[in-house]
């Protein structure tokens, strides 16, 4: 074998190794968090969004984020919006401003409830009227403190913000 056989050999050899060894690490770091039951980590409660207009194609959703452990929710996807956002809204000089968050912090232990006026999700593009009675499915993304990411999912009803502050309301009774 000629010397530049040997060395192309030598090339297809450590690069056969180098994929095979990121290949092994990656599903290494991915069974990790895929054998993990992450379920019960984040409690999502009181889930509603709010019905549409003809021809409206924003809509918005909320609901009580409770996670046992520090997490961040760094994405949102709907079965009815083309893109979600989470968004805040403050009083500032008068005038209220809404402003897109990149993510939302989840301290251990601590409801954040994203209610109209305060934190909230934006459905933009909605490929589908919201009429009040429906459902709207939701994938939530999450990472913790050890980067792991894990999705949960819940269904939020369609209704009016009075229907659901009657339903909250009766909720906290039982």
């Amino acid at each position: 074998m000629s010397l530049r056989s040997r060395y192309k050999l030598l090339q297809l050899t450590s690069f056969f190794a180098i994929t095979c060894a990121l290949a092994y690490h990656a599903h290494a770091d991915d069974s990790k968090t895929r054998n993990k039951d992450f379920s019960s980590v984040v409690a999502m409660e009181n889930a509603w969004v709010s019905p549409t207009q003809k021809g409206q194609t924003v809509g918005s959703a909320y609901m009580t984020l409770t996670s046992k452990q520090d997490a961040t929710l760094i994405k949102v996807e709907s079965n009815v919006a083309k893109a979600v956002e989470i968004h805040s809204m403050s009083m500032e000089r008068g005038v209220m401003k809404m402003r897109m968050l990149d993510n939302l912090v989840l301290s251990a232990g601590t409801p954040y409830q994203l209610e109209p006026g305060g934190l909230h999700l934006m459905l933009f593009d909605l490929t589908t009227p919201l009429k009040v009675g429906g459902e709207v499915e939701f994938e939530l993304t999450f990472k913790n403190q050890k980067s792991e990411t894990f999705k949960q999912r819940i269904r939020a009803k369609i209704r009016t913000e009075e229907c659901a502050n009657d339903a909250h309301a009766h909720h906290g009774h039982h």
